[in-house]
């Protein structure tokens, strides 16, 4: 196609409920709606040849949503991993979780490790589902793990660095994102991948996520081509 694929790839996925309210639908059935969705862009970054998609499934602050719709996006997330597999394991995808996944239910953490064991051998896209996922609390979490190894070996303080710290971090065997998309009309990045994300590329797009498909990918793909990343350097003339 001519393009810069970026190896690795963030989506904020938004809109669901908009796009259920807009048919006159139950949130329900945007968020299944998104499920497809997520198939669709999962199996188009393998096709361009993304490395890495890191997908903001289930935020840390979702918690708080009304008990009921947080239960139908956890039964949501052993459905889909659980069709998913085989159709990963076809396509060479490799499963990866990140956030705190103390705070699922039993049976949504255990597919999920389920999900990721039957798929480790694989090597091709590595999508990566943040789930109980929040920004700060991941470096808060990686802060005390520091703190912990400093404690026992207080010589690592001088030699922290921001590479090093990266290490502590849910996201340490990933690179950075290239890209970070948006659907769904707002423009901010909502606590997702902060520390990952300080030289990322940001697009946003009025698409709500049910509707966001390879089409709309390929246009913030060829959008991402026409930026140039200096990560705060000078061009050289």
């Amino acid at each position: 196609m001519g393009m810069n694929v970026p190896a690795h790839i963030g989506i904020i996925m938004d809109g669901n409920g908009r796009w259920a309210k807009s048919r006159g639908l139950p949130r329900a059935a945007g968020h299944r709606a998104g499920t497809d969705a997520t198939r669709n862009i999962v199996r188009a970054c393998g096709e361009l040849g993304v490395r890495y998609l890191t997908i903001y499934v289930f935020s840390a602050e979702n918690w708080g949503r009304p008990r009921q719709e947080v239960a139908l996006l956890m039964d949501l997330l052993v459905e889909m991993t659980r069709r998913e597999i085989r159709e990963l394991n076809k396509n060479n995808v490799r499963l990866h979780a990140i956030g705190d996944l103390s705070k699922l239910p039993p049976k949504t953490r255990k597919e999920f490790l389920i999900g990721i064991e039957a798929t480790r051998d694989n090597t091709g896209l590595n999508l990566v589902l943040a789930v109980s996922y929040g920004g700060r609390a991941e470096i808060i979490e990686g802060i005390r793990k520091f703190a912990r190894d400093a404690l026992a070996n207080p010589s690592i303080i001088s030699d922290l660095s921001e590479e090093s710290f990266r290490n502590y971090l849910y996201t340490a065997a990933f690179p950075d994102p290239d890209l970070i998309i948006r659907p769904g009309g707002e423009n901010r990045t909502s606590n997702f991948l902060l520390w990952q994300s300080a030289y990322s590329e940001l697009y946003f797009t009025d698409v709500l996520w049910p509707d966001f498909d390879k089409e709309c990918l390929v246009h913030a793909i060829e959008d991402f081509n026409k930026r140039e990343r200096r990560f705060g350097k000078v061009k050289e003339s």
